[in-house]
């Protein structure tokens, strides 16, 4: 290796490290940073002047280290210049949002949509207007967008870009990474469930250890441990919608019988509550709870007890430290969040003593949009030297 490549190498660790302590601090000095990451002064100033130039940080102002010296001048992430998008497709919506570099959501927009009836290309070709006409506006507001992820609601194959099998869009083995070339930044394809997981980490509540519960037409889970996403050997984990709630139950679109899906999603809600698909949505559903309808109580404790039954596996198997509800279970939360905690004491109390307790995501269906766009930043916090050099 020649002393060109290893000084490259080295300045780029040195530039990650420098920018995850500022985000992780919120506000440092480079006097500070200095004696945090054990590099000199002047490499600091250096690295801190590179990142500065880049759009990544920003002075905001001088403080005083200490008694004596100088004032030292306190650097920020910059909301101002770097952005990222984060998009989604799911069976009746398509969404984009506009996430800046200090986490601060800048846009967003959600299309109704029928996904179902729609070849792949379409649907992305549809995605890809929305993403344009977002993207316009916030390069208006001086941001730059350097990059892009897409969640969709199926198993995704991360080294290719393939949807495996996503039923309930009847998309199955779409390689997807190839329509997405035509975007002018890098875009890549991940499962919705895990990002929402990851987007109730970094914008929701900010548990180490929980499984995310993303109620939508189909349902999807994404474990959190310790502050990492587990996806399991094959990255497939979180297929919660699938779990088997009653062996002799309905036949499901993944070939199955008797899926939480069946009983808990979307579809199957609305359906028990006395809807027609595209007449009755969740809001309504939650208004008629509000007027004391027994047909939709009845519909939520149904679902709810189906939930806690699939829940009570998933405890038994990972041992999360919560259980976080979201998507449609976000606004039926104080219908369903009850039935769903007692079935979990019932099946599980007497050989665990407590189970985790059951919360509410307050992002709701924004946190697969959310986690999208936030890995985008992660990846620039991790490697800023090759945002640098683009």
């Amino acid at each position: 290796m020649s002393q060109a490549v290893r000084h490259d190498a080295m300045r780029a660790r040195n530039l990650a490290l420098v920018l995850g302590e500022v985000g992780a601090r919120g506000a440092v000095t480079r006097a500070a940073l200095a004696e945090i990451t054990g590099l000199t002064k002047t490499t600091v100033s250096k690295l801190v002047g590179d990142l500065i130039e880049g759009g990544l940080v920003v002075e905001t102002g001088a403080v005083r280290d200490g008694e004596r010296g100088r004032p030292g001048v306190e650097i920020r992430l910059s909301g101002r210049r770097v952005a990222a998008l984060g998009l989604e497709v799911n069976v009746d919506y398509l969404s984009v949002c506009v996430v800046d570099l200090a986490r601060t959501v800048r846009l967003r927009r959600t299309q109704a949509v029928d996904n179902r009836a729609a070849p792949p290309v379409d649907s992305i070709a549809r995605l890809g207007d929305l993403a344009a006409n977002v993207v316009d506006e916030v390069v208006e507001k001086g941001l730059r967008v350097v990059g892009g992820v897409l969640a969709v609601p199926g198993p995704v194959d991360r080294a290719t870009g393939d949807v495996r099998n996503a039923p309930n869009l009847g998309w199955r083995d779409v390689p997807l990474a190839s329509l997405l070339r035509h975007f002018p930044f890098p875009v890549r394809v991940e499962n919705e469930a895990n990002l929402a997981a990851l987007g109730e980490l970094w914008f929701g509540s900010g548990l180490p250890d929980f499984l995310h519960v993303s109620g939508e037409i189909g349902i999807g889970a994404g474990l959190v441990v310790r502050g990492r996403l587990f996806r399991g050997a094959h990255g497939f984990a979180g297929e919660l919608g699938h779990v088997v709630v009653a062996p002799d139950g309905p036949q499901c679109r993944c070939g199955g019988r008797g899926c939480l899906e069946q009983y808990a999603g979307q579809d199957a809600l609305l359906a028990a509550a006395g809807g027609v698909r595209g007449q009755l949505g969740v809001a309504q559903v939650a208004q008629r709870l509000r007027e004391g309808d027994e047909k939709a109580r009845d519909a939520c404790e149904r679902a709810a007890w189906a939930l806690g039954v699939a829940l009570s596996s998933a405890i038994n198997l990972v041992d999360p430290g919560a259980i976080v509800l979201g998507g449609i279970y976000a606004p039926l939360f104080r219908w369903i969040g009850d039935v769903v905690g007692d079935t979990l004491r019932a099946r599980l109390g007497q050989m665990r003593g407590t189970v985790p307790p059951v919360v509410v995501s307050r992002l709701g269906a924004e946190a697969a949009a959310l986690g999208a766009a936030g890995q985008v930043i992660e990846q620039v916090m991790a490697d800023p030297a090759a945002l640098l050099h683009a």
